[in-house]
């Protein structure tokens, strides 16, 4: 019985740590997410979507398709989140998203992938102007001199699983 369940899905394992993050001016978001407590560190990049309807929820709300990077397997996978706030981001799975019609979420999860990765970060430290310029210096410094707000905070990541194979 202990074996089957060692078969089961992966998609249950809660990846939990800290993440830093880079906010563009450009609405891009980069950084990187450190899976305590074993210290594994991810790459994270964001790409802001287009949204082709009105959305009543504001400028503060987007979509994102943020990209999860192992470094060490020379991996990635994709997934679409939403980004609240301007500043001090929270960034929370699709599925949770709230005034996104859903024509426009079910089109923009078919043509990015339907990979059921569950991803939440908030904000807990935000550094700007100089103390966000010398963070990024140390720790992201081809990002140096763009102008970028960093936000820190506690992320968690469920269902990323780099040895499935991706489905296109």
């Amino acid at each position: 019985m202990e074996a089957e369940s060692n078969r089961g899905p992966v998609e249950e394992e809660v990846k939990e740590g800290v993440a830093s993050i880079a906010l563009l001016p450009c609405g891009s978001i980069s950084g990187h997410f450190i899976q305590l407590p074993h210290s594994i560190c991810y790459g994270l990049h964001g790409t802001e979507l287009e949204c082709e309807r009105e959305c009543s929820r504001g400028e503060d709300y987007r979509l994102i398709k943020l990209t999860i990077i192992d470094y060490n397997r020379k991996k990635e996978r994709d997934v679409i989140v939403e980004c609240r706030g301007h500043d001090a981001a929270r960034l929370s799975s699709i599925d949770h998203a709230h005034g996104w019609e859903k024509d426009v979420v079910g089109m923009v999860e078919q043509k990015h992938g339907k990979n059921k990765i569950l991803v939440s970060f908030n904000c807990e430290t935000l550094k700007a102007e100089k103390a966000a310029e010398d963070h990024i210096r140390n720790f992201m410094p081809k990002l140096a001199g763009l102008d970028a707000v960093v936000n820190i905070g506690r992320m968690s990541i469920t269902g990323l699983d780099f040895e499935a194979e991706e489905v296109d």
